[in-house]
């Protein structure tokens, strides 16, 4: 397989309407039909999109959705039970004569919070509005405040990832940077990058790799490969996901709704490179070292059981930076960008240098290529 046919099934080339063919996706195997006589606008086949894959999920308001999620009868219990514990309190509380008006604020934003909607269906609005209850509720509990912005995906952008062999050294300033910048548990040393030390000769052997090396780096005779999610183009773990938490955004990212994610993990069954983690803890990060530039589909602080990966530093990448991990890297050894950029660095890697990924056989179309010089 050529260089160019590696990410070119991933849709590279500048969009352009297609001209009718005799197949034209309607069902009919011969002659047209509007669609092939009209070309659908951007909001057109978004609204068919989300209509063929979530239907009349899109017409219900938050409680709605929170109440006719499928769902097995404990699960549907504890979370009726959890949704009238914090109704009542929220009742009580601002019924109360002595409680405060933070307190009555507080409780309010409880119960609002409690009855969103999944944040995909949401409006501009709705998600703004979303915002600004997690920034206040921060505010209230803590005295301090946080910045979180729902910047939804650019026209245009495609975001990919290269990572150069020859140039990774094992030094693990990505994994730091990575822990940092995305508010990652310390207690239990969560991380969603890993970086695996290969013997040279022995191919890419992942079950034979250290990947929790404590010694002097780069090892003689070792090479340094790193992992974390892919974000691909198809993704296993969005198809499997029972309450639709997880989904792809349209610059490619994958991410999840921490407050939709009911922890089944069937998505981190699911994925082929061990990209997601599960917090079996409520994270904790202590004051001084919270990251507060958040976004609400990022590093946003998690609860306890739902599922959590990379999501290429959305807080920062859809404002023009590059992920932390780049950021990071004292060797040069990753490379982000936008794949629909014909001048970007990233496009220049896939077409000038032999690139692969792992597990292609497998049709997932990981936006994440190695190389080596």
């Amino acid at each position: 397989m050529s260089v160019k046919k590696k990410w070119y099934s991933l849709n590279l080339e500048p969009k352009r309407q297609k001209e009718a063919s005799e197949f034209c996706g309607c069902g009919k195997s011969q002659g047209s039909c509007k669609s092939n006589q009209e070309a659908l606008s951007a909001e057109e086949f978004y609204e068919r999109a989300i209509a063929a894959s979530i239907g009349e999920e899109k017409s219900k308001d938050g409680f709605e959705q929170v109440f006719d999620v499928k769902m097995d009868r404990r699960t549907a219990f504890k979370k009726l039970t959890a949704s009238l514990l914090i109704g009542a309190g929220a009742v009580s509380t601002s019924c109360s004569m002595v409680a405060n008006d933070d307190t009555k604020e507080k409780a309010q934003i409880d119960w609002e919070e409690q009855f969103k909607g999944n944040y995909k269906l949401m409006t501009d609005d709705e998600k703004q509005s979303t915002i600004n209850r997690l920034m206040r509720s921060y505010e209230l509990r803590t005295g301090k405040n946080i910045v979180m912005s729902a910047d939804n995906a650019e026209e245009n952008v495609l975001f990919g990832y290269a990572f150069n062999i020859s140039k990774c050294q094992g030094y693990m300033n990505c994994v730091t940077a990575c822990v940092t910048e995305n508010n990652q548990d310390r207690n239990s040393q969560m991380q969603y990058i890993r970086i695996h030390e290969m013997k040279d000769g022995e191919g890419f052997k992942f079950d034979k790799a250290d990947d929790n090396y404590y010694h002097e780096v780069p090892a003689e005779n070792h090479f340094y490969m790193g992992t974390q999610c892919f974000h691909c183009d198809n993704p296993p773990c969005i198809e499997v996901c029972p309450v639709q938490a997880t989904w792809k955004e349209d610059d490619g990212i994958v991410v999840i709704d921490y407050d939709w994610c009911v922890g089944c993990r069937y998505c981190m069954a699911a994925c082929p490179y061990d990209g997601r983690r599960f917090n079996w803890s409520k994270p904790e990060v202590p004051e001084n070292e919270l990251n507060k530039e958040q976004h609400y589909l990022g590093n946003r602080m998690r609860k306890k059981g739902v599922m959590e990966k990379c999501t290429f530093c959305v807080q920062r990448t859809r404002k023009g930076k590059n992920p932390a991990c780049v950021e990071a890297c004292p060797t040069g050894a990753r490379i982000f960008g936008n794949l629909l950029d014909p001048d970007s660095t990233i496009r220049w890697v896939l077409e000038n240098k032999k690139v692969f990924r792992l597990k292609e056989d497998l049709g997932t179309e990981p936006k994440f290529w190695y190389f080596m010089d």
